[in-house]
């Protein structure tokens, strides 16, 4: 994402924000991608699980996840480097190791592991772009899928081959698979930015449509209600 300074002041008249947000919401429609279903997807199991996706700017993946039903919670941060170098002015070197990710628990009884990366790969972001998303340019933003068992392994690089082998791209998918080492929190304002900052012109433009291309292509699976960091923090 470009530097959080910028995206802070620079705040657009409303009527100019509400026209750019239709001209996104069009722009992202002709980007999302329908794609089919996982072949193979991951055993169900009774209890609480964890999927942690890198997609570019955890803002945009932590907004559509929000808005999905099954998921209990989803938590923008880092994974793929060390704690000492969990922070974001750090991460946005692009040097850590980490990419912006986002920690996403559900329940398995509701949405299917496999259903969570047909989203992830279908309007959350493009996986076919290396290191990059949008106007995002860095290792920091690269394509993950961070696996907390063999079973997410082999779902998401079955998965992977599948989508490659239907040329549902027009290039491959880059996305990489690696087992999850650990996961970082984000600072607090980088929490619920997306349903907290609305207007804001990077989020009307890259992220708001993505939640639309949710609600479009998974009708079933979405929620006019996000599931926010903070309500949570309330609550329990």
């Amino acid at each position: 994402m470009l530097g959080l300074t910028f995206r802070a002041t620079s705040l657009l008249a409303a009527t100019a924000v509400a026209a750019l947000a239709l001209v996104a919401a069009s722009k992202a429609a002709d980007e999302a991608v329908v794609i089919p279903a996982p072949a193979a997807d991951a055993a169900p199991v009774n209890s609480i699980q964890t999927a942690v996706l890198a997609g570019g700017c955890f803002w945009g993946v932590q907004g559509v996840f929000q808005h999905t039903v099954g998921v209990v919670s989803a938590v923008s941060g880092y994974a793929g480097g060390s704690r000492a170098t969990a922070d974001y002015q750090m991460v946005s070197t692009g040097t850590t190791g980490h990419a912006e990710s986002v920690q996403i628990k559900y329940d398995p009884k509701k949405i299917s592991y496999g259903k969570i990366l047909q989203i992830f790969f279908s309007v959350v972001h493009d996986p076919t772009q290396l290191n990059r998303q949008g106007p995002d340019v860095g290792a920091q933003y690269r394509s993950a899928i961070f696996t907390t068992s063999d079973g997410q392994a082999r779902t998401a690089n079955a998965y992977i081959t599948q989508l490659n082998d239907a040329h549902v791209y027009r290039k491959p998918i880059v996305t990489k698979v690696v087992a999850l080492d650990a996961f970082y929190p984000a600072e607090a304002y980088h929490q619920d930015y997306l349903t907290l900052h609305p207007t804001q012109p990077y989020i009307s433009y890259n992220d708001l449509p993505k939640v639309v291309n949710l609600k479009k292509l998974f009708a079933d699976d979405y929620i006019e209600q996000p599931n926010l960091v903070n309500a949570a923090k309330i609550t329990h």
